[in-house]
């Protein structure tokens, strides 16, 4: 297969990287021109819109920022829809609107083609290594088609049928975000009452307190970045479709709204590209207290492909 990837961000550039590692030959579209140019390489070629890159590849990646982005993807004056889908696979990894993503899938089979859902979690570090669990949602035989491609990036979860990879992605993050934010709480009380952070983190890990936040996000906080990889901005639009979600089911969701606002107010206080655990950082201001830890935290973006 000859295969396209549109969105060339950190997490997609990374992707992209992979699959073509893994023998492929590419097509690669992004709106920014320096981030196709990042990209390029033997085996790897410029598109000149969405749908020439659908013309030139019999399957295609899409990771861009979000639903909108997604949907001007299929259906923007040069879009998917607008050529032919026949035959053609499409493997969507947006963290994206579930309602809004199966009638795109609808409107991209309706035309010949076939869809697969498979956002991703994990962080930059895992899309520079090629380990990214994905949440795969999509037809057997569409899955089956798409696996060596999902398999060049990261690790296939298999979830069900399309649309399910996207509601595993919000809850996944819901829990993330909620964690995060309250990682920061317990880190500042645990200094305050005289418990050291390096002491706190290496106690805390493998205990009923454990998570991948725990393990993978507080050493940004001890560096003091606080991870810009993933900046506010896309943790507040991911909140956004997590309450979405969680409306349309009736779910009560009073600690995602609480979450919420503390992902607002980091983003008002330190701006929207800071990094996703200053949701940490107000608590450690307002504390008046510093949770530096020295060593050497290798940050997620530095880390060397497999």
């Amino acid at each position: 297969m000859i295969v396209g990837f549109i969105g060339l961000g950190m997490m997609g550039a990374n992707a992209a990287r992979n699959v073509r590692k893994a023998g492929f030959d590419m097509v690669v579209y992004d709106i920014r021109e320096s981030a196709v140019a990042a990209v390029l390489q033997p085996g790897v070629a410029a598109g000149k819109s969405p749908a020439d890159v659908l013309d030139r590849c019999d399957a295609v990646v899409t990771m861009v920022f979000g639903p909108k982005e997604v949907e001007q993807v299929l259906r923007g004056p040069d879009g998917f829809l607008v050529t032919s889908c026949a035959g053609k696979l499409w493997i969507d990894m947006t963290t994206s609107s579930p309602t809004l993503m199966r009638a795109l899938a609808k409107e991209f089979e309706a035309k010949g083609g076939s869809a697969v859902d498979a956002p991703v979690t994990g962080s930059v570090d895992a899309a520079i290594r090629g380990d990214m669990p994905m949440f795969v949602g999509g037809e057997d035989a569409a899955v089956e088609r798409a696996r060596p491609i999902i398999e060049a990036m990261g690790q296939l979860r298999r979830v069900g049928a399309y649309g399910n990879g996207y509601i595993a992605k919000l809850v996944n993050n819901q829990l993330w975000k909620i964690h995060a934010a309250a990682i920061g709480e317990a880190m500042v009380t645990a200094k305050l009452a005289g418990l050291d952070p390096a002491t706190w983190w290496d106690v805390m890990k493998g205990g009923a307190a454990d998570s991948f936040v725990m393990q993978h996000d507080v050493p940004s906080i001890f560096a003091g970045h606080y991870d810009p990889s993933f900046p506010i901005r896309l943790c507040l639009k991911d909140l956004s479709l997590i309450e979405e979600l969680m409306n349309e089911t009736g779910t009560r969701n009073e600690l995602t709204r609480a979450t919420h606002a503390r992902f607002k107010e980091a983003g008002e206080r330190y701006g929207m590209g800071a990094g996703e655990m200053t949701v940490c950082k107000i608590i450690e201001d307002d504390a008046g207290i510093d949770l530096r830890v020295a060593g050497e935290w290798t940050p997620p973006w530095a880390v060397k492909a497999s």
